[in-house]
């Protein structure tokens, strides 16, 4: 058994009970390390050393001040004198009282490269809050029969502890809630200053109406079949006075930023798609369909239907007309006609997928090509006009031209409804122009058909401008448009928990704003609603807060009831993150110069519609207004031209996968199966208890439903935080979906333990050796070193090639862990380079002490902010005398390429020198070079080469044994032994 005893002024690993690890973190103990008997309890570690980091941060924050917003001014003039500055920020999470392995994904990712670049040096902010308004809260307290609040404040408490135990560096002096009153005093003043710029306006609309949640919900929360995104309930539409950001004010803005994000794929292009997609730039044209009735006053003085669509050229296909329920036409139609009054009703409930249509018999319309000239005689039919649930009425003109040949809802409610005749295909993909053999719609480019008259067998895609400017100059019936699918932004909700809009209504002065100096408005408290378990928004009967002064005339007014989407919260609170204790702004000018824009911003794909867009408006329309203001905060002192803030808030943008969860299935029935419903006594072969059988194992999204969820805290407190993020981080790329599997943490286990004896196996063979303390030279060791090669003695040459070995590979980890790092989606690699480092220190044992020192301290800053408690126990007990690796002053820094790589490379050969068949030396010298054929020619090259190495032309160059001399000689192995047969020297 191996003994040593070492004084040291940091920890040794003697045993598992967390007294004695704490106890040995005493300076100056005399420590006994007992290899056979020592072993690693990675939670016992994290305990440790996030006591020793929360001791740190405390003296950090008495050297820069007590006062959080002196503390909070110091660091950001401290960031503003650096241009070495790193915003990390992970979408921050609603406080459902619950971690799971989602969280503990992205928040280990963030952690993780907020740590790499500390260690590089740089001024890092990794902050965390909560998105704490919203349903949720608002339905468990009705469930409840608590306060919101009190639900909310909880489940952050326990969320806090559970974030906390994962080894994170969050810098929880700035954190803030949403629903405290200090951060939406803010969200009230950035309502105000869009709506004194113009950019919110309220206005009666058909909205979504959710009868379940009872709110409003906007375009973008409802899914195809036309169900809440939350509530799952079927939407209905209301028309109600609701509240407007008018986010396409900057629809150019936001499509061109597309542009700069897609540079260096600074941002996954599936997002950039999602976004171009729903902002939805289309040019098309607007066409004029001329209306014709069997009565005209029917019609209202209505001589046209305008129609907008995205494929001008497939006007030669109209074979009906397709309007709105809720357009203006079927409204009037339906106040003289019972029988489309009775089709409207019969419609209630009715999803925009419904294709039974209503033929209005009395109203036809017109082709505006048959208007162009004679060429086009048949497209002078009239035209049936429908009323079709599946055409929207707020989008566009609320009708459509019906072309069944080129749109597949067309081609349904074409057969649905029964109407007679081929479809007319316009284009086709023959370019001799003959219509297409196929049965439903033609949906691609391809070449104008006959119907089309003199553009027959022309490219599609290069007429359309001649069709409508044709059309237009004969009938004025047509003309291009570029149109957007993008719609302002519905803000309000007829909810209680959410920031309160901060309007008052006058019936004499008309609405409102709040002063500045009576902001925030508060929520009111309303306990006897919760109490009652009532739906619905309270603040509506909550008359003691809703009565109130006119800030104008000061008479009686009321309070707008509505409160903001909670999108609003989370489209700016990665400004307020900057700067978190400013209590008159915001956000300050310093910080937001400093710190913005956020640098990277980690989270999931399915935000990339919503909250990414909304995030985009807000930091153009806000930091826009700012920028052209004028005074002393940042509401108005943007006035330097060379910090232009309206671009985008998010440099690079890090979409992770989802996390799957290990699915067991009964093969009979399908159904979800519990844990306790199978036997895992086999792990490799586990059967259902019930039947005996094997289930059948998927992976699948984790939910209470499937019984596959883990807990991550469980997870951490069995196998240590350190373990557990390592685990994370090399299970799949960042992107890709992890299968999770908790037995194959084991591995990195494996890993870390056998690191973990390895340092101090070598910590013990330091003792206090002069030139330990000294930072290793790799490139001066191996240049001035190479002569050793020269050496006979096969010890010695094993051991500077086992030292080389080791070296090189310590470089090349370098290289490769720092671009994983830098490009964040290759994290699961830098686990994987990390365990081939550690194998190749190890099982390099005859290399020397001072290059596996130097190696196993790089090797433990390049682990370290992947597992950092277990690096920083590593780090002091190497180097005891050090700062730890994470120092809040003064962090030790990254470990970087020291050009020693030319004087590694395998591109060169251990070559054996004999003379005489009796070995003289081993060199390092090139491998021979390809195009050297000739054997005269490769016994010069390679003595130049022997001769070129220091210590080997002292050798071999003298008098008595010059191998340029020989009079043979022997290359083989391609230059790895050479044998020169010297002349005989004559006798004296």
């Amino acid at each position: 058994m191996y003994h040593t005893i070492r004084k040291l002024s940091g920890p040794c690993r003697l045993k598992l009970s967390t007294p004695t690890l704490i106890a040995r973190h005493s300076p100056n103990a005399l420590l006994h390390r007992c290899y056979a008997t020592a072993q690693l309890d990675l939670p016992a570690l994290d305990r440790i050393w996030r006591q020793k980091w929360s001791d740190n941060q405390q003296l950090e924050q008495r050297r820069l001040g007590p006062d959080p917003s002196t503390t909070s001014f110091s660091q950001e003039r401290d960031a503003q004198n650096s241009a070495d500055h790193m915003y990390i920020l992970s979408m921050f999470p609603y406080p459902s009282g619950n971690l799971h392995l989602g969280h503990l994904r992205v928040y280990t990712i963030a952690d993780a490269v907020a740590r790499y670049h500390k260690l590089r040096g740089r001024n890092v902010l990794l902050p965390m809050g909560w998105d704490a308004f919203g349903l949720p809260a608002e339905n468990a307290a009705i469930d409840r029969g608590i306060d919101p609040a009190e639900w909310t404040r909880d489940n952050i408490t326990r969320m806090k502890e559970q974030l906390e135990l994962m080894n994170g560096a969050f810098d929880w002096s700035r954190e803030f809630a949403t629903c405290d009153p200090d951060f939406y005093k803010h969200t009230q003043k950035l309502f105000l200053l869009l709506r004194q710029s113009g950019l919110v306006t309220r206005q009666r609309a058909i909205v979504n109406w959710d009868p379940v949640d009872k709110t409003v919900l906007a375009n973008e929360q409802v899914d195809s079949e036309g169900r809440s995104w939350r509530s799952g309930a079927q939407v209905e539409q209301r028309p109600l006075e609701q509240w407007f950001f008018r986010i396409t004010e900057f629809k150019e803005a936001l499509l061109h930023g597309l542009d700069e994000l897609a540079k260096e794929d600074c941002w996954p292009e599936r997002v950039l798609a999602m976004q171009r997609n729903w902002l939805g730039r289309t040019t098309g044209a607007r066409y004029r369909f001329p209306l014709a009735a069997d009565n005209q006053s029917l019609l209202k003085d209505l001589e046209y239907l305008e129609i907008y669509t995205t494929r001008p050229e497939t006007v030669f296909g109209v074979q009906f007309i397709a309007i709105s329920p809720d357009s203006k036409l079927a409204k009037d139609l339906a106040s003289s006609d019972s029988k489309v009054h009775e089709y409207l009703e019969s419609l209630q409930g009715m999803t925009e997928t419904n294709m039974q249509g209503y033929q209005i018999p009395y109203i036809k319309a017109y082709n505006p090509v048959g208007r162009v000239g004679t060429e086009f005689l048949s497209q002078t039919d009239p035209l049936p006009v429908f009323i079709a649930p599946y055409v929207r009425g707020d989008y566009e003109t609320g009708a459509v031209m019906g072309v069944p040949a080129h749109d597949t809802r067309d081609f349904a409610f074409w057969q649905q409804n029964s109407l007679s005749g081929d479809v007319k295909y316009a284009i086709t993909p023959d370019p001799t122009g003959s219509f297409p053999e196929i049965d439903g719609p033609y949906l691609e480019s391809g070449y104008m058909t006959e119907l089309a008259g003199k553009y027959s067998q022309k490219s599609s895609d290069e007429v359309v401008e001649s069709i409508v400017e044709q059309i237009q100059s004969k009938t004025n019936l047509a003309e291009l448009r570029t149109k957007w699918k993008l719609r302002d932004w519905l803000i309000s909700r007829q909810r209680y928990w959410g920031t309160p809009i901060p309007i008052i209504h006058c019936e004499s002065c008309g609405p409102q704003p709040v002063p500045d100096d009576q902001l925030p408005v508060e929520l009111p408290k309303v306990d006897h609603h919760w109490a009652g378990g009532r739906a619905g928004n309270p603040l509506e009967s909550a008359t003691d807060w809703v009565n109130t002064p006119c800030p104008k005339c000061h008479g009686p007014a009321k309070r707008d009831t509505d409160t903001m989407d909670t999108f609003v919260d989370s489209s700016w609170y990665y400004m307020r993150f900057a700067d978190p204790h400013n209590q008159d702004s915001p956000i300050s000018e310093i910080a937001a110069r400093s710190r913005l824009p956020v640098d990277i911003y980690i989270g999931g794909v399915e935000h990339a519609i919503l909250h990414l867009l909304y995030a985009r408006f807000f930091y153009k329309a806000i930091m826009g207004s700012f920028h052209s203001k004028k005074g002393k905060d940042m509401t108005n002192s943007m006035t330097d031209p060379s910090h232009d803030f309206s671009h985008e808030p998010f440099k690079r943008l890090i979409t992770q996968g989802m996390v799957h969860g290990k699915t067991f299935l009964d093969p009979e029935s399908g159904r979800f199966l519990k844990p306790d419903e199978i036997d895992l006594s086999n792990p490799t072969e586990p059967k259902v208890v019930a039947s005996g059988k094997l289930p059948i194992i998927t992976h699948e999204k984790m939910s209470k439903s499937k019984h596959n969820g883990v807990d991550p805290t469980t997870f951490i407190s069995k196998h240590g935080a350190d373990a557990t993020r390592a685990h994370i981080l090399f299970q799949a790329p960042v992107a890709e979906v992890l299968n999770w599997d908790d037995d194959k943490i084991a591995g990195v286990v494996r890993w870390l333990r056998r690191v973990y004896d390895h340092v101090y196996k070598l910590a013990a063979t330091i003792q206090n050796a002069d030139d330990d303390s000294i930072p290793f030279d790799g490139k001066g060791y191996f240049t001035k070193r190479e002569a050793g090669l020269n050496a006979t003695n096969e010890e010695r040459a094993t051991h500077w090639e086992d030292s080389m070995s080791v070296w090189r590979t310590v470089q090349e980890s370098i290289s490769s862990v720092t671009t994983s790092y830098d490009k964040v989606y290759a994290l699961n690699t830098v686990v994987s380079t990390l365990m081939s480092l550690t194998n190749t220190i190890i099982d390099k044992p005859e290399a020397s002490r001072r290059v596996r020192l130097a190696a196993t301290t790089d090797l433990i800053r390049l682990m370290a902010p992947i597992a950092p408690a277990f690096a920083e126990e590593c780090w002091h007990v190497l180097h005891p005398n050090e700062n730890m690796l994470f120092d809040k002053a003064a962090p030790v820094r990254w470990p970087v390429p020291d050009g020693s790589l030319p004087f590694l490379q395998t591109d060169r050969v251990k070559c054996t020198v004999a003379v005489n068949g009796k070995k003289r030396c081993m060199v390092d010298i090139p491998l021979k070079p390809v195009d050297i054929e000739d054997s005269k020619e490769l016994e010069r090259w390679i003595t130049e080469q022997i001769l070129n190495v220091p210590g080997a032309q002292e050798r071999l160059s003298t008098p008595e044994n010059d191998i340029r001399k020989a009079t043979k000689v022997f290359v083989m192995k391609g230059g790895k032994s050479v044998n020169y047969l010297m002349p005989k020297r004559s006798k004296m």
